[in-house]
């Protein structure tokens, strides 16, 4: 491609960002204002949630008092308003379930949820690429054939059952792995500590995800092994493998980014599963605290930010495939 031809493209690709991002900000604000109405409609108090046990001992003025402090006696709406104020000012409002600043519960428990997807998202990237090439190579044989049976039964199985099942085997079973936490009881966050217990849920949610990766990579391989670049190469005489591997696996891969993309749902709410089957320290314990306390601010940017790394992955997947074959229109 030319410099007239890369200026054209990064035009593109461009405004392919610019209009994604533009439509992101109604999304993010329906999200926002969704969540509010719907725990508005829940049938909890939230300042018994934010009493807990001492409700039964506080007096009605004290309920009251703490009502007019929260703003829980202001309409949904005026609540709304407020939390979308601060917001524009970089203040996401104080929790009411963790008694401290939203943004400072963001900060101590994001690190580790994004520690736990990047390397489940590792390990079904890595899982897919290898069995379902090695399936698409082998067609018909018994590998593929087992590949192909365990992807299609392990489609409608949940994050959640994977985890307890791993957790009777590996954990209670044969001893290997420990059963949940960050690290043993009052060990401190070493690397050690943080590895061992990270295997076995990272492995759990990355093997929830493999299913549809694996049977995918070999359906679009076993396409592009019948393309017609790919059978010059085998006229050529060039080795099988290197038949496989340079010149049908880059065609096959640009669907599966696309497909990446898409799958970034299903890896947010794995995630939730998975860290609370295994204890793990993430956001997931504060979106189930936050949903039994009705804790608006706390929901609304849990909510906004899981809707953000869903429109974020998809644009990044888009991009990608953008750069990598020019034949793609960048046209959003």
């Amino acid at each position: 491609m030319d410099a007239a031809g890369v200026t054209t493209r990064t035009r593109e690709i461009g405004w392919l960002v610019a209009r994604r991002l533009a439509f992101a900000v109604p999304v993010v604000v329906v999200v926002a204002v969704g969540v509010f109405l719907l725990a508005a409609a829940s049938p909890f108090d939230p300042v018994y949630q934010y009493y807990g046990v001492d409700v039964f001992t506080a007096t009605e003025a004290d309920l009251a008092a703490t009502r007019a402090r929260l703003g829980l006696d202001d309409g949904v709406f005026q609540q709304l308003g407020r939390w979308l104020s601060g917001v524009l000012t970089g203040d996401l409002g104080t929790s009411r379930s963790f008694r401290q600043p939203v943004g400072r519960v963001i900060a101590e428990r994001l690190p580790w949820t994004l520690l736990l997807v990047v390397v489940g998202l590792l390990v079904a990237v890595v899982l897919a690429l290898v069995a379902g090439t090695v399936a698409a190579w082998r067609q018909g044989g018994a590998f593929d054939r087992v590949v192909t049976g365990i992807g299609h039964a392990m489609e409608g199985i949940p994050p959640f059952v994977l985890a307890l099942v791993a957790i009777a085997v590996f954990s209670l079973g044969l001893g290997w792995l420990p059963v949940a936490g960050l690290t043993d009881a009052g060990a401190p966050a070493t690397f050690d500590q943080v590895a061992r217990h990270l295997v076995l849920p990272a492995l759990v949610l990355g093997v929830s995800q493999t299913p549809w990766l694996v049977l995918h990579v070999r359906g679009s391989l076993l396409g592009a092994l019948g393309e017609d670049h790919v059978s010059g190469a085998r006229a050529r005489g060039l080795p099988e493998r290197t038949v496989v591997l340079r010149h049908a696996l880059p065609t096959a891969l640009l669907p599966f980014v696309t497909l990446l993309g898409t799958r970034i749902p299903e890896l947010v709410t794995g995630a939730v599963l998975v860290e609370t089957v295994f204890s793990w320290p993430g956001l997931a314990e504060a979106v189930v605290t936050a949903a039994l306390a009705v804790d608006f601010p706390m929901l609304a940017a849990i909510s906004v930010l899981a809707t953000a790394a869903v429109l974020l992955g998809s644009l990044l997947a888009d991009v990608a495939v953008a750069l990598a074959d020019p034949r793609v229109t960048a046209d959003g």
